[in-house]
């Protein structure tokens, strides 16, 4: 009569050795990889409110253009000799193209008192006289450690009909404190300035049929 053999369904110690190690092995690399960036965001810069009010009295700022290089998580800390240098550890805190709208939303209804400003998307009631919209090439540091802002920016009317946009292309400069932190202050001071110019584009548009 043959002879029957029981096979042992309980690991052998070396077995068990063997999977706790890899188990640790996969948690510490999963750890290290799951750990959170610091986030950043853009912060509105206060300008001088204009006494002459515009012919339009409701403007939106489209979602901007981004370029496919800033167009990330990770911060463009520099775009110069023909590299990025992305930030290993520093993101915004939402998409750049929905931060850059609503702080330059807040930046224009600062300056244009009387202007109702909303964003494209937002939920708003009626329809907007105006559109502000923007292509943005550049925001990050050049080689010299200046943080710079290069965007081309529409203003117009909403029916196109009534007036050619003005389309301009604004290009700013200027030095950018340590760190990441540092360059985002400046380039929220950027943003500031960019209001400044775009505020005086929607004061000088024509009156639109909807505002009569």
């Amino acid at each position: 009569m043959p002879r029957l053999f029981r096979v042992s369904s309980r690991p052998s110690a070396t077995t068990t050795f063997r999977s706790l190690v890899a188990s640790a092995a996969v948690a510490s690399l999963a750890a290290c990889g799951s750990s959170d960036p610091t986030l950043y965001t853009l912060a509105p810069v206060a300008g001088q409110p204009s006494p002459v009010l515009p012919a339009v009295n409701s403007v939106e700022v489209r979602l901007p253009t981004i370029s496919a290089g800033l167009d990330r998580d990770r911060i463009v800390l520099s775009d110069s000799g023909y590299k990025l240098d992305v930030a290993s550890s520093d993101a915004w805190s939402e998409p750049l193209a929905s931060q850059i709208a609503h702080v330059l939303a807040g930046e224009l209804g600062q300056r244009l008192p009387g202007v109702n400003l909303v964003v494209q998307n937002d939920a708003i009631t009626g329809a907007p006289q105006a559109f502000v919209e923007l292509v943005v090439n550049r925001f990050a540091r050049d080689a010299s450690g200046q943080a710079i802002l290069d965007v081309q920016a529409a203003v117009r009317l909403a029916n196109a009909d009534e007036g050619a946009p003005f389309n301009r292309r604004i290009l700013l400069s200027t030095p950018a404190g340590s760190g990441t932190k540092g360059l985002v202050a400046a380039l929220s001071a950027l943003l500031g300035q960019a209001a400044d110019q775009i505020a005086a584009q929607i004061r000088a548009l024509p009156p639109s049929v909807m505002a009569r």
